[in-house]
């Protein structure tokens, strides 16, 4: 990637006038700085995991047969398609290829969109089995955790339909990528994230 785009100044922020590429710099460091935050977070939540799990090992195991992985894997395929999809548009933004560029946010927003289908049918499956946040220390962790993840990807959908919807404004080219690259960077953590999620909820069967 080029670490020199011009970026439109005020294309988030309108607080004052400084040079394009000082700007897209500033605010790139910006969303590295919060996305460092989030993975302290998440980093939190998985140790969290990791100690539930050693001093209540049945009830995690128990817990875990619980789930269905195979729903889990679903979404974990579904994450994956949308992480090359998202890399695939900030690849079109670079080469000034607007086609390339809406139509893989268009997808971007599809995986993400059968991810929360997906989500609502497993969801609705613990209900209906009477498992609800607080049922038990493993429901608790997993309808928090993945509750918050939840909300990651809802907040990377607005994004990515901002970007969309400046993409087709055509406000993005060869030498104007700064949105586009930075909205990836989001999508990717909340991708990460799951895979992380995936193995350490679903998949503690012994």
């Amino acid at each position: 990637m080029s670490a020199n785009p011009n970026w439109e100044p005020g294309t988030f922020f309108h607080l004052h006038e400084e040079d394009p590429v000082e700007e897209y710099e500033n605010f790139k460091l910006g969303m590295w700085i919060f996305l460092a935050t989030e993975v302290l977070l998440f980093g939190g939540i998985f140790a969290g995991l990791f100690i539930f799990k050693y001093n209540w090992p049945e009830v995690f195991r128990l817990g875990s047969q619980a789930l269905d992985w195979k729903l889990g894997s679903v979404n974990t395929v579904i994450l994956l398609c949308s992480s090359y999809t998202m890399a695939m548009a900030v690849d079109g933004a670079q080469r000034g290829k607007n086609k390339q560029l809406k139509l893989n946010l268009l997808l971007t927003l599809l995986f993400a969109f059968g991810f929360l289908v997906v989500k609502y049918f497993e969801w609705s499956s613990k209900f209906s089995y009477g498992y609800f946040p607080g049922s038990d220390l493993f429901f608790s962790v997993y309808f928090m955790s993945t509750g918050l993840h939840l909300l990651h990807v809802l907040i990377g959908m607005s994004f990515i339909g901002l970007v969309y919807f400046r993409a087709r404004q055509e406000r993005y080219h060869e030498e104007n990528f700064g949105g586009v690259e930075v909205c990836g960077l989001y999508w990717h953590l909340v991708d990460l994230i799951w895979i992380f999620l995936f193995p350490l909820l679903y998949l503690l069967r012994h």
